[in-house]
């Protein structure tokens, strides 16, 4: 255990921030120890075979019911859900945009998200949002609960510090983090301000994908994830507490902490990793292989193999594939491409595509590496290269993603981005019609 975190994927964690105050032996003692309350919180129907089955124990100074009142609707108009209410008058295309812009002063983080793309349905359970968020203000009394899906965060510029019921977090660049469905949590930024991504997963929660043919290990291991130990505020003033649920939002005010949890036991947690730590394989003969194999965490479908969401990475590597096109190929896919950059630069798209920068390539939109970098391709001496100092993400979902209204008027919105593939020429000698 590194400290203030537990180690594995998935893992039946127990852990306690006052000694004896975990029961032993049995989930619902008559009378918890120091007075506290048992309460389940189950990510799963009760019912789901024991390897998908999720829940936690939490012990707590209240139950979570006294963590509500009355609530009223409020409105947070730039955080949409699928289906989208207003489709945006934006033509089929590929797209790219540039990051948000900085948000005005006192920004707090729930204010600050951006939805670039939706698709599914919230309330059907399938599907996904894609936000981007920028903001540079704490609000110790405002706590965030999250109905529609788990969370994944992926910040490319500031850290994040994301309290939750069941414990602390702390990420930056180069890490991501998953707040669970229906848990409730506060993000703070560390360093004054923070801006990144989020994919919203309305689906079956992210699992390790399988490795198939790869075996026992590589890509992301399981101990290589982090979930907190327990941690709690005792905090007896005015807060309150917004419900995201069915896309729409309700808050509800209360005169205490809600991250009242002093211990728990079960595998329905939180989690962190650092993505450097993710193994790739590729390919030491010829040929590009599949984007798959870059997989860190998938959201699975009934469909075998064909994923709500598959969460890729593009990390630093080594290319040896002989006489090979070595950037990514060509190509049309079932599957819909939100892709986001976290630091360095992208090997098929060297100009245009900057950290904090978003692309779109909607399922059967043709796609791939730019008319420079098809040239530089072409052309290499095929000695081994190492792709250093670069992080690029996809957010990849079987369903169609709608482009908001919000992004379809961003003035970030590169409407030159097609003229990308502009330089790419007829190559194949015309015929001779006089031959």
């Amino acid at each position: 255990m590194s400290e203030g975190y537990m180690s594995g994927f998935g893992n039946n964690f127990e852990t306690e921030a006052v000694t004896g105050a975990l029961p032993q032996g049995q989930n619902s003692p008559q009378n918890c120890a120091f007075g506290l309350y048992a309460e389940q919180l189950s990510g799963s129907a009760f019912t789901a075979p024991r390897s998908s089955n999720e829940r936690s124990w939490l012990y707590r100074i209240r139950p979570s019911v006294k963590h509500v009142g009355r609530f009223k609707k409020v409105d947070f108009p730039y955080w949409l859900s699928a289906p989208d209410r207003i489709v945006s008058s934006l033509p089929l295309g590929q797209y790219r945009w540039d990051p948000i812009p900085v948000s005005g002063a006192n920004t707090s983080f729930i204010e600050g998200i951006r939805t670039m793309t939706t698709a599914g349905d919230c309330m059907a359970q399938t599907g996904m949002a894609s936000h981007a968020y920028d903001f540079n203000a704490n609000d110790e009394h405002h706590y965030l609960c999250v109905a529609d899906g788990e969370l994944l965060f992926v910040p490319y510029k500031g850290s994040l510090a994301i309290f939750t019921e069941l414990g602390k977090m702390e990420l930056g660049p180069g890490e991501i983090a998953v707040v669970p469905r229906g848990m409730t949590f506060r993000a703070d930024c560390i360093e004054g301000s923070a801006r990144g991504y989020i994919c919203e997963n309305y689906g079956a929660p992210l699992s390790l994908p399988e490795r198939g043919p790869i075996g026992a290990n590589c890509l992301a291991n399981p101990r290589d994830f982090k979930s907190p130990v327990a941690a709690y505020e005792d905090k007896e003033s005015h807060c309150s507490v917004t419900y995201k649920w069915g896309g729409d939002f309700h808050k509800t005010e209360i005169d205490h902490s809600p991250l009242d949890v002093v211990a728990w036991h079960g595998n329905y947690a939180p989690y962190k990793y650092d993505l450097n730590t993710f193994s790739p394989v590729g390919a030491i003969g010829f040929d590009h292989p599949d984007p798959s194999i870059f997989t860190v965490l998938t959201s699975q479908t009934e469909q075998a193999g064909t994923a709500n969401i598959d969460f890729v990475i593009f990390p630093p590597r080594w290319l040896v594939a002989e006489h090979t096109f070595r950037p990514p190929w060509y190509h049309r896919n079932i599957m819909s491409e939100f892709m986001g950059l976290i630091y360095g630069a992208y090997d098929a798209k060297e100009t245009g595509f900057v950290p904090g920068g978003m692309s779109l390539h909607n399922q059967m939109l043709p796609h791939g590496p730019d008319a420079p970098g098809f040239e530089k391709a072409s052309n290499a001496d095929l000695t081994p290269i190492k792709l250093d100092g670069t992080m690029a993400f996809m957010f990849e979902t079987r369903y169609a993603q709608v482009v908001t209204e919000y992004a379809a008027k961003s003035a970030g919105l590169q409407d030159d981005y097609i003229d990308c593939w502009a330089g790419l020429t007829r190559n194949f000698p015309k015929r001779d019609d006089k031959a």
